[in-house]
């Protein structure tokens, strides 16, 4: 019998790459919030006057303005969730978001991982403070079963994801390269820590 985990964990992307959606979502917000209180102003106020009377003469209303903008920060913020890893029972999944936004989910068995390449975790946070530096010594990388490799996008928290992954690599004799140095007992990997 095999060591399969018990449910699925999903790891998101890291912080330094939602700022530009969560800073577009603060500007929408902040925007709406002006044109709203311009729309409820006194009459004889300057807002008032840019917001409601300036109306007239725009091809878009203020207020469709603010629901464009708000929609379309949300899907922004929702589309840079949907990104990460994802380590299922029966394998991991890999979520990215290609050119123009399109998604690509690629989905791995664990049969079909024949080695693992996991670095330490001081490596892991020198690259985590450090400028990108690539795929070379700071992601996790799969060797699969017909000779390609693979590298795990960035996450938030690449330390729990290693140790995670280097626990399943061991229950389920996956070699690994390298290692995290923060394994204690192989015990679940998917168990709460409470």
């Amino acid at each position: 019998m095999t060591y399969r985990p018990e449910k699925r964990i999903a790891f998101g992307p890291p912080m330094k790459e939602r700022i530009p959606a969560l800073l577009y979502l603060g500007f929408a917000l902040t925007a709406s919030a002006v044109i709203f209180y311009g729309q409820n102003a006194p009459s004889s106020s300057r807002i008032f006057q840019y917001v409601v009377e300036g109306d007239r003469h725009r091809l878009v209303p203020s207020s469709v303005c603010a629901i464009i903008l708000c929609v379309s920060a949300l899907a922004m913020v929702l589309r840079e969730q949907m990104r990460g890893v994802i380590v299922h029972p029966d394998g991991i999944e890999l979520r990215e978001l290609l050119g123009f936004g399109l998604p690509r989910v690629r989905r791995f068995a664990w049969s079909q991982i024949d080695r693992m390449a996991v670095p330490s975790a001081q490596s892991t946070a020198r690259a985590a403070g450090a400028a990108n530096e690539g795929k070379l010594a700071s992601n996790i990388r799969l060797d699969l079963w017909d000779g390609s490799r693979t590298w795990l996008p960035d996450v938030g928290d690449r330390i729990a994801l290693s140790v995670m992954l280097e626990r399943v690599a061991l229950a389920r004799a996956i070699p690994i390269e390298g290692g995290t140095g923060l394994m204690d007992d192989l015990g679940s990997p998917l168990q709460d820590d409470g």
